[in-house]
């Protein structure tokens, strides 16, 4: 027999309804929590959607036979009390526990590091939580019904509410709270909607105190102390830290040089120098480039497009050695648009539009002298803009001298069939006459340079007798002096077949492992005493 109240639909139908938005906002959630350290690719995603399928799935399986067994509805409520409690829980210390798995799988797996990593953090973190909440349905199933006429409108009605709550939670999160106040907090807020629901029952039935007042003060003691976005835990002295939509975003401040990062784990996204000189980075070899294409410092009719904008460390370079040039920056993520006028210097003259590249180019009729490929989805070039239809697009917006050059961040020096530079650059040279690479000293970065019925090498050799600048002409002259053909051949990226994220994941397991190799050898010879010591 139903009492109190339970009998009162509503409270059920709106506790499936919070269930649901709750289980949404904790995947996206997840996501961001994730992104951060593993990368926001379709790869991680498929694993966040994996892993809490399975949890739902289990709940779904143990939350039937609970509830045939149950008479007892405060066991219901305290799962989803429990879960709330363990989602505010999250943002204090999922951080840790991502970092301390990655630690143990960087001495321990050889191969899709980064998978196996996301998928026993999504295990450890994530699914408790949710296999709680996937109890839900069937038990509100028992309760709601009380006669088998009804059956199947009551289950249809709480099937509805937990789809209209699921619905809800995958918007609130992405356009309002992860936005406007973070992963962090977004998870304390829903986990202080499931605890208000489940509070509810306990004061209405006037029992489960004690274990209401202990969960208040556990959720009370992680809004202290668990709302902070600090990512990056151990960095100290950060200048900003914060999300928008598409990014983690980070900030660092040095004597010599400002960074913009979009990764904890993998690398800088932008630079300015103080000094204002070269940076020691790909930007320095792209701006062979206009040089290649016949634009000199007094050129006032070259035209620039940069596709991946970032703080504007290529137009400041740019700026500073072709002043005249007109520049166009394209950049989908209006927040690191914000911080590279207050942080980067970004001259307010240079016009950064917020738009995905490659619909930019759609949307636009105008050719350029120089078109920047530097967009990246955190690790990975977006799928979009690696194929041979993409590059075709790029081909057509330039001038007839109009030159491509386009940053691949990570190359290495295994198995060649494994690096995704090696599909980009055979994509290219499918598209332009000419193709020529350059690698980046001290960096896994290739600068690639496309051009339609020129020879790249000469025009650089022939060019930079117009460069005035001796730094740029240094620069230059290190670039000319390394660069190669471009390759050519079968491994084509088109926009029905572009496995990026597999390709780049499989060359971060091998940058990663010729990274910590030798601590991997300690770890096998001494142990983890021995591996202590060593670092």
């Amino acid at each position: 027999m139903k009492s109190g109240i339970l009998k009162n639909r509503y409270y059920l139908y709106l506790t499936e309804f919070f269930s649901g938005m709750a289980v949404m906002a904790v995947e996206l959630g997840a996501s961001r929590l994730l992104a951060p350290y593993f990368s926001s690719s379709q790869i991680v995603w498929t694993i966040i959607i994996g892993t809490i399928m399975i949890a739902m799935a289990l709940g779904n399986v143990f939350g039937g036979k609970w509830a045939d067994k149950e008479s007892d509805p405060s066991k219901l409520f305290t799962r989803i009390m429990i879960a709330s409690v363990w989602t505010a829980l999250i943002p204090l210390f999922g951080k840790y526990v991502i970092v301390a798995i990655t630690g143990v799988m960087i001495v321990t797996v050889s191969t899709w590091l980064l998978v196996w990593a996301a998928f026993a953090a999504c295990m450890l973190i994530f699914v408790f939580p949710l296999f709680l909440l996937g109890t839900v349905t069937p038990s509100l199933i028992k309760y709601s019904v009380s006669d088998l006429g009804e059956s199947g409108r009551i289950s249809g009605k709480l099937g509805a509410c937990n789809t209209i709550g699921s619905i809800i939670g995958t918007f609130i999160p992405t356009f309002v709270t992860i936005p406007a106040v973070g992963t962090a907090v977004t998870f304390l807020i829903f986990a202080g909607i499931l605890f208000i629901l489940s509070a509810i029952y306990f004061i209405a039935e006037k029992r489960g105190r004690a274990r209401s007042v202990i969960s208040a003060v556990v959720l009370i003691l992680c809004c202290i102390f668990g709302h902070d976005p600090d990512f990056a835990f151990w960095e100290d002295g950060l200048t900003y830290e914060g999300e928008s939509v598409y990014n983690y975003l980070q900030v660092r401040d040095t004597q010599n040089a400002t960074y913009l990062s979009t990764n904890v784990m993998f690398g800088v996204q932008s630079v300015r120098m103080k000094n204002e000189g070269l940076t020691g980075m790909y930007y320095d070899y792209a701006l062979a480039a206009p040089v290649m294409a016949g634009v000199f410092d007094d050129d006032e009719n070259a035209d620039i497009l940069i596709l991946g904008m970032g703080t504007g460390t290529y137009a400041t370079q740019l700026k500073k050695y072709m002043p005249h040039a007109n520049i166009t920056g394209v950049e989908i993520d209006d927040k690191i648009t914000d911080l590279s006028h207050k942080y980067f210097a970004l001259p307010e003259s240079i016009p950064t539009v917020t738009y995905d590249g490659r619909a930019y180019l759609n949307s636009d009729d105008r050719k350029y002298d120089v078109i920047m490929v530097d967009a990246y989805q955190d690790i990975t070039i977006p799928f979009q803009m690696s194929s041979a239809e993409f590059f075709t697009l790029v081909k057509d917006h330039l001038k007839d001298d109009g030159v491509m050059v386009m940053n691949m961040n990570m190359h290495s020096d295994g198995n060649e069939t494994d690096d995704i530079t090696l599909y980009l650059s055979e994509t290219v040279s499918s598209v332009f006459d000419d193709t020529v690479t350059v690698d980046v000293s001290y960096t896994t970065n290739r600068e690639l340079f496309a051009c339609m019925g020129g020879d790249l090498k000469q025009s650089l050799e022939n060019n930079m007798s117009e460069v005035t600048d001796p730094e740029l002409y240094g620069m230059l002259e290190v670039t000319n002096a390394n660069l190669k053909d471009g390759l050519k051949g079968d491994h084509i990226f088109t926009d029905d077949k572009a496995p990026v994220e597999l390709l780049g994941m499989r060359t971060i397991d091998t940058i990663i492992q010729g990274e910590v190799g030798q601590y991997k050898e300690v770890f096998k010879e001494k142990g983890l005493k021995g591996l202590i010591e060593a670092l």
